[in-house]
């Protein structure tokens, strides 16, 4: 910036200056001088101002803090957003961050205030060492729109150091002939801290015989000395202690000691001497190891043993001693541990030379490290902004980087480059780091991804190049919906399948790229039997995979039909549909039911495979061979062949007499029945399918050997009796049972008589129906045990209890047949003559009965053990007859 500056001066009317006139003129120099200095002042500050802003402009994007060491983490170290100009809510939008460039970060960017604080604990020491100025620098990374700023932290010394001897104790040996005035270095103290904070004061311990002095050197290091003041005794005292004192100039002050032990020596009273007080030499830091760097030597004007001199180091750090080895006998130093410029570039050595007498000098050794081309530029990448929308406009920083070579000098020098094929270019923002920018449009559909290769050289000879590879995805917009791989899906899924399921998956690509590609999977709406299709099938957003959630039945479903949505992620989204059918494949999972003989009552009757079904058919003995006796009917509530049922005969009484039809179920006798072929003959018949494996059911018919129907209830009154009862015992109870039957049926006469005599109407229809008896033929009777019952149509039942007011009569319209049923009806009854504990209980009479038949129902107690009985009795008369179960 330049400042014009113009002094004025007043004209007159014509553009002229004006002149004084007269007196007047004369009298105001003194004036005029005091505003040509007032306005050299006010050119002076204007002046003043420029330089301030030049210097602003300069140091603009420049962050400069200081910070004492040893600060804890979270220290305040500088207000980064205040400095910058940075809105504190817009640091996280713009993405602001402290840039890693793959060292130790001792500093972190707190975006909640803008601060830029304490990361790690900063020592001064470990990081610069014994440097004046400790400067850390930091580049912090604006995204948003991309720029890059650097900063650097001064680090302050503070006093954390005291000074600190190599040894607590030290042996000093003198020969008693020294000369008074004789100097003896001492080891130095080392105090890491820098000024005032550093190494400043030694003191000793007082003595009569030695004194101390410290030299300034030209590296501005103290070296002690200790001066022989007085001749040695060594008769009078052989071992002087001295305490040599260290300390510096830091707040508080800090200090360290350690202990001289002086031994006097009879004898040698001349030390060796070095050709050279200071020995330099400067080394290539690539040299061999085991090389020779160069020879001390010192002589002794003694003779003798006094003057044979041994060589060796002098308090040096324990690093140093492993880099370098002395010969005692030579003096030559030797290399024994690869040499680094970039770790350390200078050694300082101490050198003794010792002769026997015990007495020594001293020499320093300086050995520079020169630098060669060994290390290869290092590109760290700082950011990448990728994928990159393929609309990026022209010039947009897409990648930063930063180049380091550990190297010095034209070593260190680096060059960077990339190809110029691409539609990049490179472009310098300071120091070492790069910007890589967009120098084209960019077009996703000729070219998906950029792999960007950046080459880095140095300046060394032969250069070394190292290269690193920007990966960059050209970002693409939603223009392509979702493919299935097939036009329509379908798939066969076995009935009583498990929950949850896999039926099968869909697939669909999109040829996007991105959230674009990304494909999600939803059911379109439906309903399977009034029911939400979601109910029965469900489909993996992510995976398309379709899964039954609950067991299908292919007697309720057999089919389901669905539509499947692929939509992509971009916005907007778009999809595509594909129809899915799902088929429900039957299994055998369904026995055979027998529906005639229908199930017999009582406990562990059921349906089912292996259930028990009773039934009783009549067959005349005079049958012949292939005489329908019963058909035995079933059906299977599966289809296919799990349906196709087969019949066969599984058990009977007579193996040969009679056969089942395998398809028909039908039951037909084999061959003429015989005489000694038992009347009742039971048959079991096995109904099966033809699934895998074959489910089947069970049929128990009972088949009656009789010409009449009066056998046929003969036999099966004959068959109440239990078999495995004794036959003597069963008479006992048969002629109680008599007995006591006759006792209740007079008793019921009696109380009959009543009850006509009560209802008059009731027994006027009886004797109605009675009548009708009159005229009809001996046919229409059979005989049970010497008992005649009329069988007719007509059929009146009467239920009569202690309590004749629940008497009850119930006439039936329907017809009576030849043959009992094969499945009496199951209606319970209510017991008519509770007596004790035992009650009949489930007993109905037959359908088809004598007409006017009386039944009671009565309670009989049996021995223990000898099983129960039902006792059929029947006794002709006006009544009918009387039927009694005994339980």
């Amino acid at each position: 910036s330049h400042l014009l500056l113009e002094r004025k001066t007043p004209r007159g009317p014509a553009g002229r200056p004006r002149r004084a006139e007269g007196r007047a003129g004369q009298l105001l120099p003194g004036l005029a001088m005091a505003g040509r200095e007032a306005s050299r002042g006010r050119r002076e500050r204007a002046l003043l101002w420029c330089v301030l802003v030049a210097a602003w402009e300069a140091a603009w994007g420049q962050l400069r803090y200081s910070v004492p060491e040893e600060m804890p983490k979270g220290s305040f170290v500088g207000d980064v957003a205040k400095d910058l100009g940075l809105e504190l809510p817009a640091l996280r939008d713009r993405g602001v961050r402290v840039v890693d460039t793959g060292r130790t970060q001792y500093f972190f960017l707190d975006l909640q205030n803008g601060h830029l604080s304490v990361k790690e604990r900063v020592d001064r020491e470990e990081i610069c060492a014994a440097a004046a100025k400790c400067v850390l620098n930091f580049e912090i990374l604006v995204k948003h729109p991309m720029k890059l700023y650097r900063g650097e932290v001064e680090i302050l010394d503070i006093n954390d150091n005291s000074p600190s001897f190599p040894e607590r104790n030290s042996v000093l040996e003198i020969s008693e002939y020294t000369a008074p005035g004789t100097r003896f270095p001492l080891e130095k103290a080392q105090d890491p801290d820098i000024g005032v904070n550093s190494l400043q004061h030694y003191e000793c311990s007082e003595s009569p015989y030695f004194t101390l002095d410290v030299r300034n050197a030209d590296d501005n290091v103290k070296h002690p000395e200790l001066i022989l003041v007085k001749s040695l005794d060594r008769e009078q005292q052989a071992v002087h202690n001295l305490i040599l004192t260290a300390t510096d100039s830091g707040s508080p002050v800090k200090s360290g000691s350690t202990i001289i032990q002086v031994i006097v020596l009879d004898g040698n009273d001349n030390a060796p001497e070095f050709t050279q007080s200071v020995y330099k030499v400067t080394v290539r830091e690539d040299v061999a190891v085991g090389s020779r760097v160069l020879q001390v030597t010192a002589t002794d004007r003694d003779e003798g043993p006094n003057a044979e001199v041994k060589y060796s180091f002098f308090k040096i750090p324990e690093k140093f001693d492993k880099t370098f080895k002395l010969y005692p006998e030579s003096g030559e130093i030797e290399i024994t541990e690869k040499l680094n410029f970039e770790e350390q570039d200078f050694y300082e050595l101490d050198v003794q030379a010792r002769d026997a007498g015990g007495l020594s000098s001293h020499s320093k050794v300086l050995i520079k490290v020169a630098d060669v081309n060994n290390h290869v530029p290092e590109i760290v990448i700082t950011s990448v902004f990728s994928p990159v929308p393929e609309d990026t406009p022209l010039g947009t920083v897409i990648a930063i980087f930063n180049v380091q070579d550990r190297d010095s000098g034209a070593n260190g020098e680096v060059r960077c480059s990339i190809a110029e094929n691409l539609p990049f270019r490179l472009e310098r923002s300071f120091d070492n780091y790069y910007s890589v920018v967009t120098a084209e449009e960019l077009d996703r559909e000729e070219v998906a991804e950029y792999n960007v290769t950046v080459r880095a050289a140095d300046g060394g000879s032969p250069a070394l190049r190292s290269s690193a590879v920007l990966a960059l995805r050209v970002l693409d917009v939603n223009d392509n919906a979702p493919v299935f791989a097939e036009a329509r899906y379908s798939a066969r899924l076995p009935e009583n399948n498990a929950a949850g399921a896999l039926v099968l998956t869909v697939r669909a690509a999109d040829a996007d790229w991105g959230q674009n590609a990304r494909v999600r999977y939803r059911l379109s709406e439906g309903r399977v039997r009034g029911a939400p299709l979601s109910s029965y099938v469900s489909v993996q957003a992510e995976t398309g995979a379709l899964y039954a959630l609950r067991s299908f039945d292919y007697e309720e479903v057999r089919e389901v039909g669905l539509w499947v949505r692929a939509e992509d992620g971009g916005a907007p989204a778009l999809s595509s549909n594909v129809s899915v059918r799902l088929v429900i494949v039957d299994e055998n999972d369904n026995a055979p039911q027998v529906l005639y003989p229908p199930p017999a009552p009582g406990p562990g009757a059921g349906a089912g495979a292996g259930a028990g079904w009773a039934g009783v058919e009549l067959a005349p003995r005079s049958a012949e061979p292939g005489a329908l006796v019963a058909k035995v009917v079933a059906v299977d509530a599966d289809a296919g062949q799990n349906a196709w049922l087969s019949y066969e005969l599984a058990k009977a009484t007579e193996p040969g007499l009679f056969r089942v039809g395998l398809h028909s179920g039908e039951v037909r006798t084999a061959r003429f029945p015989l005489a000694r072929d038992a009347a009742r003959q039971s048959l079991v018949v096995v109904v099966k399918d033809h699934g895998r494996p074959a489910l089947s059911a069970t049929a128990t018919l009972t088949v009656v050997l009789a010409e009449s129907v009066a056998e046929l209830l003969s036999e099966l009154g004959s068959a109440a009796a239990a078999p495995g009862e004794p036959a003597g015992s069963l008479t006992r109870w048969l002629v109680v049972a008599v007995a006591a039957v006759s006792c209740l049926f007079l008793a019921f006469l009696l109380l009959l008589l009543a009850l006509r005599l009560r209802r008059w109407r009731r027994s006027q229809l009886l004797a109605a129906g009675s009548g009708a008896l009159r005229g009809v033929p001996a046919s229409h009777f059979v005989g049970i045990d010497g008992v005649r019952a009329f069988l007719r149509s007509y059929s009146h039942e009467v239920s009569l209890t202690a309590d004749s007011r629940k008497s009850q009569l119930r006439l039936s319209g329907g017809s009576c047949c030849d043959t009992l049923p094969a499945r009496p009806p199951a209606e319970p009854s209510d017991d008519l003559v509770p007596t004790g504990d035992h009650v009949a209980e489930n007993v109905s009479p037959p359908e088809c009965v004598p007409s006017l038949l009386y039944v009671f129902y009565v309670p009989c107690s049996l021995p223990a053990g000898q099983g129960s009985s039902c006792l059929a009795f029947s006794k002709a008369g006006t009544f009918g007859y009387l039927l009694l179960t005994l339980p």
